[in-house]
């Protein structure tokens, strides 16, 4: 019972974290640092860290739905959808291409240096310092941002070279955990001239396929051979992960259309100080 009121507890930051660009994963380290899976071990939270995070896209998938989904399958969507082949929307499926266009930078550092990269980095200075450098990026940025006119206002704006550029900048969360996904991209897509509405919603679809993969990865270098405990814990953590999720997104979408993301990056300023002064005495 201890076991899964963690892994509750877990569902829920990581349902916070996942969105709000201040790193879900340095969350879920910093997390582990202090309350542990006791009867677990090291390779279960080292999947876990990263497949709980399928619960959080899957609140993508639904609230998201007629944005992602691109296949015009009833009379009346296909009336709504002029084109060469009626029951697809062509819109949806090039923004697809796009998204696709950014994962492989991440896919290839991942595939080729994930274990390499989880023993240099997976540790709370880097996570810190991580926090701290992106929190100042997120103030420098929008400061320079202010009174500018975004180039890119929607998502069909966004060219093939401009997906390329954001995973690019996808790759550094890959490396330095404690950077975020979503911080990386949002701050990426900001410098090259993207609205910040469009820059997050991007960053929202474009965790779908990479977090499947990651997660596709994780559940293969472990095994399908779960004990009883520990798929209740996986299962437990991504439900939770879920439902918190719905929540946290609906809130974003609104936020940011009257905010500007500085707010977080004071946030992971104060928490990478934070961390680094408690560890250092704690240790």
């Amino acid at each position: 019972m201890l076991e899964i009121l963690k892994a509750i507890l877990y569902g829920i930051v990581e349902g916070i974290t996942e969105w709000l660009p201040i790193s879900s994963t340095g969350h879920l380290i910093l997390l582990e640092e202090l309350m542990p899976f006791g009867s677990m071990s090291e390779d279960f939270f080292e999947m876990f860290d990263v497949v709980i995070q399928l619960g959080a896209i899957l609140a993508v998938v639904v609230l998201f739905w007629n944005k992602l989904w691109p296949f015009a399958l009833t009379a009346g969507a296909r009336k709504k959808n002029p084109g060469t082949i009626p029951w697809l929307r062509m819109d949806i499926m090039t923004m697809w291409f796009k998204i696709l266009v950014s994962c492989v930078p991440a896919a290839i550092i991942g595939v080729l240096f994930d274990d390499v990269l989880n023993a240099l980095f997976y540790r709370y200075e880097v996570v810190a310092v991580a926090l701290i450098a992106f929190g100042v990026a997120f103030i420098v940025i929008e400061n320079w941002n202010r009174g500018r006119n975004p180039k890119v206002n929607t998502l069909a704006e966004i060219t093939y070279q401009t997906a390329l550029l954001i995973g690019v900048f996808q790759v550094i969360a890959a490396v330095f955990p404690g950077t975020s996904r979503s911080g990386a991209t949002i701050v990426g897509a900001l410098l090259i001239g993207v609205s910040r509405t469009v820059a997050a919603e991007y960053t929202f679809f474009l965790a779908v396929p990479v977090m499947f993969g990651a997660s596709l990865l994780k559940l293969l270098k472990f095994g399908f051979h779960f004990t009883p405990m520990e798929l209740g814990v996986l299962l437990t953590g991504c439900v939770v992960a879920f439902v918190v999720s719905v929540f946290v997104l609906r809130f974003l979408i609104s936020y940011i259309k009257k905010h500007d993301f500085k707010v977080f990056g004071w946030y992971r300023i104060l928490l990478g100080i934070v961390v680094l002064v408690a560890f250092n005495l704690w240790i």
